[in-house]
């Protein structure tokens, strides 16, 4: 049997929840006082393909729904049932039940950037490659046994004298600089002996530490735009909001702070 009960609640609250589903899955009519069936006049639409390329509903449909739904006699019940929302209205002697899914839909859209801090495999190692060309080409360099290769993930500099392994180093950080490497993603140990020679090691950074990304949130959250949201997932952070000039702003506030990590900003959205 139809239900004749009158909604409580406001209009705004219909529509907000209105807004949030975006694939209409069937349209049912039923007499009214009589169980529900579907009507031989219009026949049950279920299986309409999603609106436009994000699933939304054009906004003409939806338009048309909030004058049925602006006037709250005429809605007899809003039943909300796991990603489905179910609105009865009458229409005539008949009951049109609007059948509304979040299956497959995307909510109201947020813009969005991730704030991360990577390293460019290669262009490190060109960078070290360079280094290692120009180590043995110059003259101060010769009879120093001096030497820069990869061991595993980290960066191993030789030379026979302290001051030469320190030479190399800044050689390599010339070379980083030059291939847009942050030198913020370096981290060079302090020059230790070993056997008849001195080394360096040194390792890339990646990823944002915990310390790092609260205080990324925390810039963003007392001198950002108010409504961004800055979110830690793992070592990077995820930042939104409705306002894409907001997100504008983020990205210039975070460039102006001297943050111990180098950092990009990717996957606008």
């Amino acid at each position: 049997m139809c239900s004749r009960r009158v909604l409580t609640g406001s209009y705004s609250n219909t529509k907000k929840a209105l807004t949030k589903f975006s694939l209409v899955r069937a349209s049912i009519f039923c007499v009214a006082d009589e169980g529900f069936e579907p009507s031989k006049a219009m026949p049950a639409d279920l299986q309409s393909a999603p609106f436009g390329r994000s699933g939304n509903l054009p906004q003409y449909v939806l338009d048309e729904h909030l004058k049925i739904l602006q006037a709250p006699t005429r809605i007899l019940q809003l039943v909300r049932r796991r990603s489905q929302l179910f609105v009865s209205t009458t229409l005539g002697d008949q009951i049109l039940v609007h059948v509304l899914t979040t299956q497959g839909a995307s909510m109201a859209s947020e813009s969005s950037f991730d704030v991360v801090s990577k390293v460019d495999r290669q262009e490190a190692d060109n960078a070290l490659n360079q280094a290692a060309k120009e180590i043995n080409s110059r003259y101060d360099f010769r009879g120093t046994d001096a030497s820069i290769a990869w061991t595993g993930e980290a960066i191993q500099m030789k030379a026979v004298s302290e001051d030469r392994v320190k030479a190399i180093l800044d050689v390599f950080q010339s070379k980083l600089v030059k291939r847009g490497i942050s030198l913020k993603s370096l981290e060079d140990g302090e020059p230790y002996p070993s056997g008849k020679e001195h080394r360096i090691d040194a390792t890339l950074k990646e990823g944002i530490d915990k310390e790092n990304a609260k205080k990324i949130s925390k810039y963003i959250r007392d001198e950002g735009p108010k409504g961004v949201k800055a979110q830690i997932q793992g070592e990077e952070l995820r930042v939104s909001s409705k306002k894409r000039d907001d997100l504008q702003e983020v990205i210039s506030l975070l460039k102006g702070k001297d943050l111990e990590v180098d950092l990009q900003f990717v996957n606008y959205r």
